[in-house]
């Protein structure tokens, strides 16, 4: 088990929590977010009592929060979906791509995160389903994973979309189609098709009054300001780049483990706090190193405002399936990929037994008594949970 971190989000805001909720109004997503962190793993939430079956050894575990935003509680909930997405898995390469939005479209979906999110992820969706179809390219439907991302290493807003796709797909007439070895589609032509379908579905939300502006945005309310905001980003490139393929199902678990459930910041990457001082660990893409690690510093007022851009619209899925693995048709789809591909490429069939062993691997040492080593912790008794005034959740609202 990986050692716990010396320093947690959850204690930066316990610490410097209520003086900034007290400095600053905040959604009340944001108040219940805050304290969920804060309260996260502590009698607040009670928990229970844990016996080892050998040494009698006991052990007091509290209770997780359960919240996405939490950097403490994804390890289950990632878990968990990663066992779902095995039976998904075909024999084959994935590949990886990433659809980003110039700054002036991003400055409009930190005010309008929902529908911007929305159309984010239909016009990436789109793009990716009409290129692939399109017989000038792979003339096949593919499926993917497309994974929302909100944030920069510097903590920063910068939304952009995960998309783990298949290195082939069904053709109109149910053949299985594979793509070159080290290429899916073009991305100049993802590219122009991407800026052009969501650019679209922009314009339409601003038509149908589904759009709000206020502070720095407020002069772009009306129809020529906004015309004139959006105008440049008709001309610049936007940025759509492919990562090098995985080699096969084992490498898209990894990678899916990596990136399904991150949080804006883990705990591993805080180095200090003091002082009001917040100093984190970060990489700079841009540079001419992007793999190596710097230091940030940040007041505590601005690394927990950063923090907050990250949250999400209530009950938003940040994580969906498209083409071959869209949840209606995914059973069939993928039953008739596998019929087709098992004979020619059964070479890349996964190990059954090296994929079972991906994800309760992380969860057993948990059960295992630390101290004798033997045993395993036994639940004997329940903790019940604090209760807090309502108002203390709301009191910004």
């Amino acid at each position: 088990m990986n050692p716990r971190p010396a320093l947690e989000l959850a204690g930066i805001f316990r610490h410097s929590g209520p003086s900034y909720r007290a400095r600053h109004r905040l959604p009340v997503e944001h108040l219940r977010v805050m304290r969920a962190i804060e309260t996260c793993r502590t009698a607040t939430l009670g928990g229970h009592v844990e016996r080892c079956s050998q040494c009698a050894f006991e052990r007091i575990a509290y209770n997780s929060c359960r919240n996405r935003h939490c950097p403490k509680c994804q390890t289950l909930a990632k878990e968990q979906w990663l066992e779902a997405r095995k039976r998904d898995l075909l024999p084959i390469a994935y590949f990886h791509l990433v659809f980003t939005i110039p700054p002036a479209i991003a400055a409009i979906a930190l005010q309008n995160k929902k529908a911007l999110f929305q159309i984010l992820f239909r016009a990436s969706a789109g793009t990716l389903l009409t290129i692939a179809a399109d017989p000038r390219h792979l003339g096949a439907e593919v499926g993917f994973f497309s994974i929302l991302h909100t944030w920069g290493q510097n903590l920063l807003f910068h939304p952009h979309i995960h998309a783990v796709v298949t290195g082939g797909g069904l053709s109109p007439e149910g053949r299985w189609i594979s793509s070159r070895a080290n290429f899916l589609v073009s991305v100049r032509v993802l590219s122009r098709l991407f800026r052009r379908l969501f650019l679209a579905a922009l314009e339409k939300a601003y038509r149908d009054d589904e759009l709000h502006f206020h502070g720095s945005l407020e002069s772009i309310r009306d129809p020529q300001s906004f015309a004139a905001h959006v105008e440049p980003t008709r001309h610049c490139e936007w940025v759509v780049y492919a990562k090098p393929p995985f080699g096969g199902p084992e490498q898209v678990i990894e990678y899916l483990g990596r990136y399904t459930h991150r949080v804006a910041i883990s705990n591993q990457r805080l180095e200090a706090f003091s002082d009001g001082q917040v100093t984190f660990q970060y990489k700079d893409y841009r540079s001419s190193e992007p793999q190596r690690s710097r230091s940030m510093t940040l007041s505590e007022d601005e690394f927990i405002r950063r923090f907050l851009l990250h949250i999400l619209p209530p009950g938003f899925q940040r994580i969906r399936h498209y083409g071959l693995l869209s949840n209606r048709f995914r059973a069939r789809n993928l039953a008739r990929c596998r019929e087709l591909l098992l004979g020619a490429r059964s070479e890349l069939l996964p190990d059954p037994d090296q994929l079972e062993t991906i994800g309760p691997a992380l969860v057993e040492p948990a059960a295992r008594c630390p101290r004798c080593q033997s045993g395993v912790m036994v639940r004997v008794s329940e903790l019940a949970p604090l209760r807090w005034p309502a108002a203390a959740v709301l009191d910004n609202s």
